[in-house]
């Protein structure tokens, strides 16, 4: 679910939705996957070619990203690809925390035992599947462990929340990959998720909230770390070229 996005058509069912939805999911990916150099200018007309179709549902695509944060525009100039950087990922990072802290405390509040019997058999999923498909994270397990948080928060009894909080989560995907994270990585991450789990399954909401905000600040840090570590890796290239 996302929010701010404009309805593609009047009644939603449309060629031109059609067209622009698709443009929209095929970039959306791409951006998310880090598959497109950020910062550079997204111009309509090589979108219509990558794509493969019409400026017009290019252009209801393009404005549909830029509402959710994941492109930038220039007046009169087009549509960029939002840079990452340190301080929005701390400030991602943050408000993720703020968010889903509210959002986890409601779920466990209001608890059923459908969703206990759905936050266990999220957990054993993610827990048999393989995060690592070198170089890069296996998709599966992304999957499952969008899942996870994803059931988490989800009787929190707030679709606005938990729209803004899949939204966030985007944007964290967004930094993971950018970062590559899945090499050489140094944690247990399932035991960080069966810690969340097993302190939601048991009512402590303290115990669970503290588990969730040290398992995304230190996602959050692995990721600074490799910002870093590329920075210094292209300081020579780049230093060569001037």
């Amino acid at each position: 679910m996302t929010y701010g996005a404009a309805n593609l058509n009047d009644d939603g069912t449309g060629p031109k939705s059609t067209l622009a939805s698709t443009v929209y999911h095929q970039l959306r990916d791409d951006l998310l996957g880090g598959a497109l150099e950020t910062e550079s200018k997204l111009r309509v007309e090589w979108v219509v070619s990558k794509y493969g179709a019409g400026a017009s549902p290019v252009r209801e695509a393009l404005n549909r990203l830029a509402s959710e944060g994941l492109l930038g525009r220039h007046d009169q100039r087009g549509f960029f690809i939002m840079p990452v950087t340190a301080m929005e990922l701390e400030e991602l990072t943050r408000t993720r925390c703020w968010l889903e802290e509210r959002a986890l405390r409601e779920s466990i509040a209001h608890r059923t035992a459908e969703w206990e019997e759905q936050l266990v058999l999220a957990l054993h999923r993610l827990g048999r599947a393989s995060r690592h498909d070198l170089p890069s994270i296996n998709p599966d397990w992304e999957k499952l462990h969008r899942t996870f948080h994803r059931v988490l928060i989800s009787a929190c009894r707030s679709h606005w929340l938990v729209g803004f909080c899949d939204q966030l989560s985007d944007h964290a995907y967004r930094y993971r990959q950018m970062a590559n994270d899945g090499e050489g990585v140094q944690r247990d991450g399932f035991a960080e998720h069966r810690l969340i789990a097993e302190c939601a399954l048991d009512g402590n909401a303290d115990g669970a909230v503290q588990a969730l905000i040290d398992h995304y600040q230190l996602t959050a840090s692995m990721c600074m770390e490799r910002f870093k570590q590329n920075e210094t890796a292209a300081a020579p290239a780049e230093r060569a070229r001037r």
